[in-house]
């Protein structure tokens, strides 16, 4: 299976009984999974579902959901607020026999604010539950198309990823070659040391120079560093070739492959050594930045 990236995006448009929507989504990179809304008022009812399909589909990544509804058709109508008429049409019998004045038309009534008022076709619920299921499946197939683009992105950081692995290994088997780190190499280095130091000063005690210089010789070795870069290479690699979310194993797993590396440099006393030892961590860290994207 592939890796999937934790970034993409989706929209997907529909439409029905008279109502047309868009889902937008939209992810980035995160600890965990972190799904924010955004609904439209009066739609909070969707906000269980959305998250539970979400939850569903993605492991990782914070991920933001916007919907937006608009109407095709005229969804409102006029309405007579009968109070209203009635108080008018009081207020008009009780100063009609007070004042001589032209009596009242119709439009004018109609005319006075609040005798006339605009209010919202309200759908039935077989209708509204229709429009839901509608939109609700529309979310799978952004949810599906943004699956989808995160294992296309997932796909490409996979190749990156086994570019840097197979550099690695590469520096670990010409750090294991490396003339500079044979015991016959290492014993002419410290005795060349040894006798300057001897050299220098008359007081220092060769048998005693012996020792701490085979002690050094010992700590300066890194063959439990190569082991460890070698069974890390393969871990990596299986990793990459079972895909899904492996995110979190790469990172610790980049974690481990800096440690190594870091006392690779640390322990060389080598030219040679120290160049292959800096070319390795500049890769890891590469590596380390790019399992960041994985889910």
């Amino acid at each position: 299976m592939t890796l999937c990236s934790m970034t993409g995006f989706a929209r997907y448009d529909g439409g029905a009984h008279g109502q047309r929507w868009t889902w937008e989504l939209r992810s980035v990179n995160g600890k965990g999974l972190d799904v924010r809304l955004r609904l439209p008022p009066g739609y909070d009812r969707l906000e269980a579902p959305t998250r539970e399909r979400a939850t569903g589909r993605l492991v990782r990544g914070n991920l933001q959901v916007s919907l937006t509804l608009t109407r095709e058709a005229a969804t409102s109508t006029l309405r007579v607020n009968e109070e209203v008429l009635a108080a008018v049409l009081a207020a008009m019998n009780l100063v009609a026999d007070r004042i001589d004045a032209t009596a009242p038309t119709l439009d004018g009534i109609l005319g006075i604010k609040g005798v006339l008022e605009t209010v919202d076709v309200q759908e039935d619920a077989a209708t509204r539950e229709a429009i839901d299921a509608a939109i609700l499946a529309d979310l799978d197939r952004a949810l599906a198309d943004l699956v989808a683009a995160r294992a296309r992105e997932g796909e490409a950081i996979g190749r990156i990823l086994s570019a840097q692995i197979d550099t690695v290994e590469r520096l670990t088997l010409a750090a294991e070659a490396c003339p500079a780190r044979t015991p016959q190499a290492i014993r002419a280095r410290l005795a060349d040391q040894v006798a300057a130091l001897v050299e220098a000063s008359s007081t220092l005690d060769p048998q005693r120079l012996h020792q701490e210089a085979v002690l050094l010789a010992t700590r300066a070795d890194i063959r439990e560093e190569l082991d460890r870069l070698t069974t890390h290479v393969a871990e990596a690699r299986r990793l990459l070739a079972q895909g899904t979310a492996v995110g979190r194993r790469l990172d610790f797993l980049a974690q481990e492959f800096n440690r190594e590396t870091n006392t690779l440099c640390s322990k060389s006393n080598d030219r040679e050594l120290t160049t292959i030892g800096l070319e390795m961590k500049a890769t890891v860290d590469q590596l380390r930045e790019q399992i960041q994207n994985i889910e």
